[in-house]
């Protein structure tokens, strides 16, 4: 595994044509680059950022008490406004939850997977891994039993963080993922009867509260490893809508490339991201889009705010947070389209004209 994954970064490197898997070994693409690049050529090295917990640690130093992450806390079945928790704050709350984790006997090149929709504990539990040198394994929320069993067994996960409401998804896939799953982790509460059948299967199960209390007083029992830019931070796996789900090795490198990439191409565009921009976390996190803007935001010390995982409520969420910045895919903005167009043509004539007019 070790040495296939030395192989591939290597190919990637040197930008060398896709190569055909051989003895399971990955295979590595060609190197695309962007036009806007300055010749082609790779983007500057960003000093001080040699893994992915630099581009977090580095920014807890810089920008310690602005808001880092903010949800909309829900009252009486309503929803409220955007409470924000600080870039200290998260910090203390990740090196909590790494000494947990350490302490379940997961050490640097360990997997950890996290199966859920966007949340602060979301983004927590990946910071708690870049910490210690453990492989990333993100699930799409969407995924069912069938695949994420499939997925843990394959990438050997042994700690698993968990929305509350997809524990039950992860309960259908014992016994069988319990030849590497040895910890489950809600983001929230865990019921009785939860607590129960992961026991009677030889797992453990934490609720948040009691997995960040866990570490509470534990962090200086385990030192943060050192972490270079070859190593491996993620394993991104595919939604499997072609067949089973294909993980993809991603290095502490690629990410951070792709960091500077996006700050040369704003440049170029007389853009940039400043400490008070907002952004709006809606699309997921397991895929490596969403994840990489939002490493962008966090080194530039800016606020994420992440929506409640309603498409119905998007809109009211954005309309309350306010983003400056707003990321979509075409199927994204296709449905924005679909819905403006929708209330223009009950609008008459003159609406639907002038609406036309300024869209072209």
């Amino acid at each position: 595994m070790a040495e296939a994954t030395r192989k591939y970064l290597v190919q990637v490197a040197e930008g060398r044509e896709a190569a055909p898997e051989e003895g399971g070994a990955p295979s590595a693409g060609p190197v695309y680059r962007c036009a806007a690049g300055a010749g082609g050529a790779s983007p500057p090295a960003v000093p001080g950022l040699e893994s992915c917990w630099d581009i977090f640690r580095l920014s807890v130093e810089k920008y310690p008490g602005n808001p880092m992450m903010g949800r909309r806390e829900i009252m009486d079945g309503k929803a409220g406004k955007y409470t924000w928790v600080t870039y200290k704050e998260v910090y203390d709350t990740v090196i909590k939850v790494g000494a947990s984790i350490r302490s379940c006997g997961i050490n640097k090149g360990g997997r950890c997977g996290i199966y859920g929709g966007n949340s602060p504990e979301w983004v927590v539990s990946m910071q708690a891994c870049n910490a210690h040198g453990i492989y990333c394994v993100p699930l799409y929320d969407t995924l069912g039993a069938g695949a994420i069993e499939f997925i843990l067994c394959h990438a050997e996960v042994e700690i698993a963080f968990v929305e509350e409401k997809k524990i039950g998804e992860v309960l259908k896939t014992l016994p069988n993922a319990t030849k590497f799953l040895k910890t489950i982790v809600s983001f929230g509460k865990v019921s009785p009867d939860q607590k129960e059948k992961v026991e009677q299967n030889g797992l453990s199960i934490y609720s948040w509260s009691e997995f960040v209390l866990k570490g509470d007083g534990a962090e200086e029992k385990y030192e943060l490893p050192p972490k270079e830019k070859a190593d491996i931070c993620t394993i991104m796996y595919t939604s499997g809508t072609t067949g089973d789900p294909k993980g993809v090795l991603i290095s502490n490198k690629s990410i951070i490339t792709i960091v500077s990439a996006v700050d040369e191409f704003l440049r170029n565009s007389n853009e940039q991201i400043r400490e008070d921009d907002v952004y709006i976390s809606y699309l997921p996190l397991a895929h490596i889009f969403d994840r990489v803007i939002e490493e962008v935001f966090i080194h530039h010390g800016a606020s994420i705010g992440f929506w409640r995982g309603d498409v119905k409520l998007l809109v009211e969420d954005i309309g309350e947070l306010k983003p400056t910045i707003f990321c979509a895919v075409p199927r994204v903005l296709d449905r924005i389209y679909g819905g403006l167009q929708d209330k223009v043509s009950t609008g008459g004539f003159l609406k639907k004209t002038l609406f036309n007019v300024a869209y072209k």
